[in-house]
């Protein structure tokens, strides 16, 4: 909550006059403020990446003409979070008529309250002040929204004190007209009723706001941002033209393109488990696993790309993750949960419950698809790391007869016995582990086995005990 003893001095509209305040609209504030961030090169949509030269620009250019903007694009993709971005931009403290259902400001009133009460007192009209986060106003849209709820409808209990239907003063206003003078945005706009929809329009471009048949001329001064799926947003979805026609700017979002961008995000809003004396301690590879398993899945002819996959099955992925392996570290006992291979299990659940899978039926299950998806992540991550020739020792060893077994609830230190015997093994492990911990080896070991299974150069049966390696 904003501290109200920061507000500025001026209680009353003279007050306000002799400091020299002077009316500003609500988008010549966010245009002037815009700029003197864009000189001072402070970040204007903070935790956003990969957008620098896409979404970013887009937008700067919709705020510096002051038009209504809609965000397109598929769930995941930071529409909400850049939409949050944009109270930011609006002055820190605001006069309004004390007492306004409208935010009325005091220099060019709109309410009949407000335009009352400023020629009845003149310069001794009483001032509040609103925070510029109480001036942010967010509907998600569902099909029981209705006009009520975003333009206002008329109250039965200001009719039966006496007032006619036709007088402002009976109206209860909705969510558009109390966001006046801030910025009222509307997620998943298409899931509206096609007669809110026109409702919301008309007061767009208008400033009529008919409630029950009644007009009320209000010249609000909002800004008005919504969210929406491309697939929805076309002439075949469920957006009426002339809503569409509106939005003066559109902001096409889209996700990471590369495997940093993608785990940029995850590590900024992953929240890793944590417990008393165990570290969690995730090896880079393992986290280059989890980015590109979301990349395959958006390159997949197996997933409905038109639905997306989420940057947020990512960050759910990781935090998984670790989880599963400072379960393992508690009932080891063992002092580092590090992820490894075979831990990857415990995401299939998960990453199956986020993918709109397409051919997903009898020939092959949810599960397997998610197993395949895995695989290809792994054997992506392993190519670019694991230089064939380097490796060739371990194959050998395992050509004359050596085998390892592994699994999500074996020790750490199990994995080291007899590794000394398996030439390169160590040393390779140790060039990837990050430390020279038995549970960072342990997570390294398992990595190169797998990556050596999926070039062809070893065998692996699973069993239900967990796996075991051989030539």
């Amino acid at each position: 909550m904003p501290d109200a003893s920061a507000t500025p001095a001026p209680r009353t509209l003279g007050e306000l006059r002799a400091a020299g305040v002077k009316r500003r609209r609500l988008r010549e504030e966010i245009r002037e403020n815009l700029l003197r961030l864009m000189h001072t090169g402070a970040p204007l949509f903070p935790g956003i990446h990969g957008y620098g030269e896409t979404a970013i620009p887009a937008a700067l250019n919709a705020l510096l003409c002051g038009h209504d903007l809609i965000f397109l694009g598929e769930r995941g993709q930071a529409k909400s979070r850049m939409i949050r971005a944009l109270p930011a931009l609006l002055d820190e403290w605001t006069p309004q008529v004390a007492g306004s259902e409208l935010r009325d400001d005091p220099f060019a009133p709109v309410s009949a309250y407000a335009r009352a009460l400023v020629a009845e007192r003149g310069d001794k009209t009483p001032i509040e002040w609103l925070h510029w986060d109480e001036r942010y106003v967010e509907k998600l849209a569902t099909p029981d929204v209705s006009i009520a709820d975003l333009i206002g409808d008329i109250d039965p209990i200001r009719v039966a004190e006496g007032r006619s239907l036709g007088d402002e003063r009976t109206m209860h206003f909705g969510l558009l007209p109390r966001s006046n003078r801030g910025i009222f945005c509307i997620n998943e706009l298409p899931d509206l009723a096609e007669k809110v929809q026109v409702g919301l329009f008309n007061a767009m471009q208008e400033r009529d706001i008919q409630i029950k048949g009644y007009s009320v001329r209000l010249p609000l001064d909002v800004l008005v941002v919504a969210s929406a799926n491309p697939e929805d947003y076309t002439s075949r979805g469920r957006i009426i033209t002339p809503l569409k026609d509106r939005y003066a700017a559109q902001v096409r979002t889209h996700y990471p393109e590369t495997r940093e961008l993608e785990l940029a995000v995850v590590r900024q809003e992953a929240r890793l488990p944590g417990a008393p004396g165990v570290a969690v301690f995730v090896p880079p590879f393992m986290w280059d696993i989890l980015g590109e398993l979301t990349l395959q899945a958006r390159r997949s002819p197996d997933v409905n790309q038109a639905s997306g996959v989420s940057v947020r099955m990512s960050i759910a992925n990781c935090e998984t993750l670790a989880a599963n392996a400072l379960r393992r570290a508690l009932l080891l006992g063992e002092g580092e949960a590090v992820p490894r291979i075979s831990d990857l299990d415990s995401l299939v659940a998960g990453s199956a419950g986020k993918l709109e899978l397409e051919y997903a039926g009898e020939e092959r299950t949810e599960t397997q698809i998610v197993r395949g998806l895995m695989r290809r992540a792994i054997r992506v991550v392993f190519d670019g790391c694991a230089p064939a020739e380097g490796l060739a020792p371990v194959v050998e060893s395992f050509n004359q007869g050596w085998n390892i077994e592994v699994s999500q609830d074996m020790a750490s230190g199990d994995y080291l016995e007899g590794i000394d015997s398996i030439a390169g093994l160590r040393e390779a492990a140790a060039q990837w582990a990050g430390g020279d911990s038995p549970e960072r080896l342990a997570s390294a070991i398992e990595f190169i086995l797998e990556g050596l299974h999926l070039q062809n150069r070893l065998n692996k049966s699973d069993g239900e005990a967990g796996a075991r390696y051989a030539a």
